[in-house]
This record gives C-alpha cells, structure tokens and sequence, in this order.
C-alpha cells in the first residue's frame, strides 16, 4: 500500500494550496466543541507531517501513523526544525499498533481513500475505537464518490514549479468506485560545478495511485460496523452540513463500548506511549 515514493520529495511543494492552518484550527475548533482541547492525539496517515505540527502548536501531545519511509523522513526534518515532542511510527493504518489509548484520533487530507476495501476500512475504524480513550473522538475527511465521479474522473492536472512539474492523470472505475491516477514527475537534479542555468537535469519518475470513493452512508455503516457512534458530518469547503454533492466531508465519531473511569478525562494509562521502534 506504500504510496508517494519518488512523489514524496516535492509533496510539500505541490500541497502548498492546501489551506493547512485553516484546515488545523478548524479541527482544533471542533475538537474542543466535543471536550478534546489537550492530551495525546494520533494522526493517522500523517505524511510529511504537516498538519501533525499544526495540531502539536495547539498543545496536543502528537503521535504521527505512516507507512512510507520517505514521507516519515520528511516529518521528522520539520519535527527538528520545531521542537515539538512528536513520536512518529512507521505502521500500515489498516494494522497501526499502540501501546496505549489516545484522547484523539485524526485522519486528513483523504487519507482514508487509499483503503480501497470496505473490510479494511472497518478494520481501521475498529482498531481506532479500540485505541481511543472511553469517550474519545475519532475526526477525519474523506473525498466522496461523488467528486470521483463528477470532478475528477478522467480529467488531467499539470502544474510545474520550476524545480518539480507533474501530470496527473485520472481514470475512475464508477462499478468499482475506484479513481486510478497515474502521477508522471519530472524533478530537478543539482549537477555540482554548472551553473544552475546551464546543462540542467530533470529526472522522470512514474507512480500510480489507487483511491477509492465512499459516500457518507457507506462512512456512517462502517462507522457503526467497527463500533463507533457517529456523531456529526459537514462539507469541509462550506463549513456547513454535508450534501449529495460535497467533495470532501469532515465526519466525527465518538469512541464506544468501553467504561469511563470516574473523573478520568485524560489516557487511561497516564504515561506517554513509547510503542514499537520510531523511524530513525
């Protein structure tokens, strides 16, 4: 399931249209609506690691999930850059072990589409409620069958950045609800001794990625499935409730079938977690 291999290295620079810090308070705001404004918070498919520092510069003890390398080695570059105490596993979602429960789980920027299975989503949702503290929140978006079919299927993106262009390639399945982007990259190469303007280089790198479009009753079944109660939706454009036609919805869940301790708002275990071997 490793995705972003050659990508990972310009990821940033093609994401920079991503309204990250809106998008992080965002879900700091609605974290704090539903009692979760402090405590150890895992993000599932955290990537470079960017909205993992968005959300430990609000003060949540961070833990970042991811099962590429490449992606990893870049967050950890931003983690020195900041200072924040952020533990990052390398781990595949779909088998993600903790040592201990979390106050909160997050998954953003469509990370869940890259489960393609509906079993193996369940198996996410479960293995999050079974993480989460009693009464936690599970919050995450995800881009809907709808924008496969209606926006994205079968339409081409270019955009070149000077040291980096891509094309992107989309091709969606509607039977299969499955969108096939084939990612072609051209990155500059430094050549030491020759002036940047002179004799460059540009590599080709070729990936394709498979991401799969739910709608939100298939999200609500699942939810209920893995044993989370589903607690809300919105259109993460609008802000507003979630539509037929949203393009990528914010739902929040909340942990169940566990017992909550008398007055224990905080992990049950009350220690930072040190599970597995961190990405070094």
């Amino acid at each position: 399931m490793e995705t972003y291999i050659s990508f990972a290295s310009v990821y940033d620079t093609f994401m920079d249209n991503v309204p990250y810090e809106e998008w992080g308070e965002y879900i700091h705001r609605m974290l704090c609506e539903y009692g979760v404004n402090e405590g150890i918070m895992l993000d599932l498919g955290c990537g470079t690691g960017t909205m993992t520092e968005i959300l430990a510069g609000y003060g949540y003890d961070m833990i970042g999930v991811d099962n590429s390398v490449d992606m990893l080695e870049l967050a950890m570059e931003k983690r020195k850059d900041s200072g924040h105490d952020i533990l990052y596993l390398l781990q595949d979602m779909r088998a993600f072990e903790l040592y201990g429960t979390v106050r909160a789980a997050v998954s953003v920027c469509d990370s869940v589409n890259y489960i393609t299975e509906a079993e193996e989503l369940r198996e996410v949702f479960r293995l999050v409620n079974n993480y989460l503290d009693p009464g936690g929140i599970f919050l995450f978006d995800f881009n809907t069958e709808y924008k496969y079919r209606e926006i994205m299927g079968d339409c081409t993106i270019a955009e070149e950045r000077g040291e980096c262009s891509f094309i992107w390639d989309n091709t969606y399945y509607e039977e299969e609800k499955i969108n096939e982007y084939d990612l072609t990259l051209f990155i500059r190469e430094e050549q030491p001794g020759k002036p940047s303007a002179h004799g460059e280089l540009y590599r080709k790198f070729r990936e394709t990625h498979y991401q799969r479009g739910y709608t939100l009753e298939e999200m609500q079944q699942l939810l209920k499935e893995s044993g989370l109660l589903f607690l809300a939706a919105y259109d993460m454009d609008t802000k507003g409730e979630a539509m037929q036609a949203s393009e990528r919805i914010c739902v929040i869940a909340r942990e169940s079938g566990k017992q909550r301790y008398l007055g224990d708002d905080k992990n049950i275990n009350g220690e930072r977690q040190k599970q597995g071997q961190e990405t070094e």
